[in-house]
């Protein structure tokens, strides 16, 4: 028996302006940087001891597991995966969410930030906010960077990372500090979710979701340690 622990990373600027984020780079808010101390306060409550950490290489998530990191006095080097990023939101990237509802229709925003299989349209190239344009992604293959992803997209390329990387290892508890869709699409493929319900999936900012696993890394049980700011989840 083994542990997996999924973290969403604290509240984000962007997430407090109320804007479409993706693979735009932007950091904690204050609040954020609460929910990732109190993240590792609840880790360190439970006594669970992380042999390995991920991470995506966006610094929400990379600032979130060093504070993590940090309550549990844990010097370990992480494993950064761009693979892990967020979903890439397309042409809405930057856009206030509020303000697309007004435009577009509220079900229209709905549909594209939960269908399993819609993808807004693509951000131009030349858009300041594309990934071929920020510093962090310089070392990924261009054919390898989206201009837009759908869930479908984003589960491939997450669940692909997690079954050559991380479900190979065994015996080991292990900690994955990613974003609402990366940890959306893992959640997915452990609880065997299906497009109907994982369009209703929400994932608390901060708030470890601690699933334990077999042997063969198949889940047995899950619950959030914040049971306060927990969301909807299967019943074990």
């Amino acid at each position: 028996m083994s542990y997996l622990i999924l973290v969403r990373h604290g509240q984000s600027v962007w997430n407090l302006e109320k804007k479409f984020t993706g693979w735009v780079d932007v950091d904690l808010t204050d609040n954020g940087k609460s929910e990732a101390k109190k993240a590792g306060e609840l880790i360190n409550k439970n006594n669970l001891k992380i042999d390995l950490y991920f991470s995506s290489v966006q610094l929400r998530a990379k600032n979130t597991l060093k504070i993590i990191q940090n309550e549990l006095k844990d010097d370990k080097n992480p494993t950064q995966a761009w693979e892990l990023n967020e979903r890439h939101y397309g042409a809405l990237t930057g856009l206030n969410k509020d303000e697309m509802k007004i435009k577009l229709g509220e079900d229209k925003v709905h549909q594209f930030r939960r269908s399993w299989d819609l993808r807004p349209d693509p951000l131009e190239k030349q858009n300041p906010y594309h990934p071929c344009n920020i510093e962090i992604y310089k070392n990924i293959p261009e054919n390898k960077i989206p201009s837009t992803e759908s869930l479908k997209d984003t589960y491939e390329r997450v669940i692909d990372f997690y079954k050559k990387k991380i479900e190979i290892i065994n015996d080991k508890n292990i900690l994955i500090s990613a974003h609402g869709n990366s940890i959306r699409a893992l959640c997915k493929y452990l609880f065997n979710l299906d497009n109907n319900v994982i369009s209703k999936l929400e994932i608390p900012t901060g708030n470890p979701l601690l699933i334990e696993v077999n042997g063969d890394r198949k889940v047995l049980s899950a619950k959030y340690l914040d049971s306060g700011r927990a969301k909807d989840l299967l019943v074990f």
